[in-house]
């Protein structure tokens, strides 16, 4: 499923930023939303993908994405190759349709004693509550709590997502009721955790992260976790 959601160029900085256009979205993603029309988990070689960041917007447009955002660890330094190369795309006036691209992040966090992995999108990237978040490494060599990560999403004036809830050694079960008190706003509700191809989300897991998801008043939203040379699946 997809909503007609039109990038702002004249003003990159409202589109990466538009939170509201990202919530609708989510409201309305389902469990083939991706990998053909909007994906919200991807790595470029600004974290460990092996995708320069042209690459990956170049194949988004091929796909034909809706909307996506790029969620290196701890940087937003593709988000801004990703964004120039669009806007340079969209002024060569080829005809191919853009899609929206929303700033994006992976921050490592503690969670109930568990390291786990907080997505932020719609931020703004240059708040400076988000700064000491934004080390460009993969790993952090002291581990933030969960509560300071998803605050400073929110006050860059992001969305904060818990990702893959069912990798984590402590239980999904534990895990999302966790975040949710700590004011996360949605969770990755379609993620492929058996890596198959075609990407499909996995079952069993999607089915209980969409009831405790509903529980709590989260967003759903979807991801290929992409870290290899294909949008299409994760390596």
């Amino acid at each position: 499923m997809s909503l007609n959601i039109s990038p702002t160029f004249a003003s990159p900085q409202v589109a990466a930023q538009d939170q509201q256009a990202l919530k609708k979205v989510w409201e309305n993603i389902q469990p083939d939303s991706c990998p053909y029309f909007y994906n919200f988990h991807m790595h470029t070689r600004c974290s460990d993908g092996q995708l320069e960041p042209e690459e990956l917007i170049q194949q988004a447009i091929s796909i034909g994405l809706k909307g996506l955002a790029i969620t290196d660890h701890h940087s937003v330094a593709g988000y801004f190759a990703a964004q120039s190369f669009l806007e340079q795309w969209q002024q060569s006036s080829k005809p191919t349709t853009i899609p929206h691209l929303w700033t994006g992040v992976e921050i490592t966090s503690d969670l109930l004693g568990t390291d786990v992995h907080i997505l932020g999108y719609a931020f703004d990237p240059k708040h400076p509550n988000l700064q000491p978040y934004l080390h460009n490494q993969v790993s952090s060599p002291k581990i933030p709590q969960a509560a300071q990560v998803i605050t400073a999403i929110q006050q860059a004036g992001g969305l904060a997502v818990l990702a893959h809830p069912a990798r984590y050694r402590r239980s999904l079960e534990q895990l999302i009721p966790g975040a949710a008190d700590l004011g996360i706003d949605g969770v990755e509700t379609y993620y492929a955790y058996s890596n198959p191809k075609p990407w499909q989300p996995s079952p069993k897991q999607t089915k209980k992260v969409k009831e405790l998801s509903a529980i709590y008043n989260l967003f759903n939203t979807c991801g290929t976790d992409t870290h290899g040379s294909n949008l299409l699946w994760r390596v």
